[in-house]
């Protein structure tokens, strides 16, 4: 009969079988990672991903109602969030004593400006609410300021005809708002920007929007990722096509809904 084998036989053949297994892995993490390099590209990022992004956006589309509110928190859970996302931040000589809110009117029409002061003239909203970035991470902030859609109804805006009864049959299918720099911008659909919750936000946890978080005005709309919760608004802008989207330009879901 054989000699049974040697402690060290044993070690030799296991190593080897490791190497082997091993190397198998790498080799079909290699090849897979080839052919994801491979794949069809759709606005950037490959055919099938973007197949996925897109279904996210028709759940989430499916699941919005303007009745449907994001949980609310109470005021100790709240915490300083992170002051990342600082693109349109950068203009070392903004001043946000001099800044004022333009909003571009339909063709043929004047834009118009807003002080701090004309959007602290509004009904106060105040809300504590989770802030989520699509890094992974979230924050329960609290947050003040007008209701986007108070400001609009205030002041006749994102009507195609202004002269005409503010109606939903009346209201743009989109909104784009940009940073004064135009360094940052985002695409919203009308409905989520008309949502109660979606604010136009001056104050942080009980303090004025500090620069970093985007004074003196941002929005914050927690029925969107935070990619979507624009820092200092230069711009707001109405149309009946999807505007350009800062992150969608580089492959993220343009809805971004939560």
């Amino acid at each position: 009969m054989p000699s049974s084998p040697t402690a060290e036989q044993q070690m030799r053949r296991l190593s080897r079988r490791s190497f082997a297994v091993a190397g198998g892995a790498a080799a079909v993490g290699f090849a897979g990672w080839l052919w994801l390099k491979l794949q069809a590209q759709n606005a950037g990022i490959p055919w099938f991903l973007r197949k996925t992004l897109n279904f996210n956006a028709k759940v989430a589309q499916a699941y919005f109602s303007s009745s449907r509110l994001s949980p609310v928190y109470s005021a100790d859970q709240a915490r300083d969030p992170r002051a990342n996302g600082q693109f349109g931040l950068a203009d070392p000589k903004f001043n946000p004593a001099q800044w004022k809110l333009k909003v571009e009117m339909p063709a043929g029409k004047a834009s118009r400006g807003f002080s701090l002061d004309d959007i602290k003239t509004l009904p106060r909203a105040e809300m504590i609410t989770e802030l989520k970035c699509i890094e992974g991470w979230s924050v329960v902030v609290q947050w003040a300021g007008a209701r986007l859609a108070d400001f609009l109804s205030a002041h006749n805006l994102g009507l195609r005809d202004p002269n005409a009864p503010a109606s939903p049959g009346n209201l743009f299918d989109f909104v784009q708002l940009e940073t004064p720099d135009r360094g940052y911008y985002v695409g919203l659909d009308m409905a989520s920007a008309m949502h109660p919750q979606t604010l136009l936000c001056y104050e942080l946890n009980g303090k004025p929007l500090p620069l970093e978080h985007g004074a003196p005005l941002r929005l914050v709309i927690p029925v969107k990722y935070g990619i979507k919760n624009i820092k200092r608004i230069g711009t707001i802008r109405f149309l009946d096509s999807r505007p350009a989207d800062y992150w969608a330009e580089r492959g993220y879901d343009w809805y971004a809904g939560l």
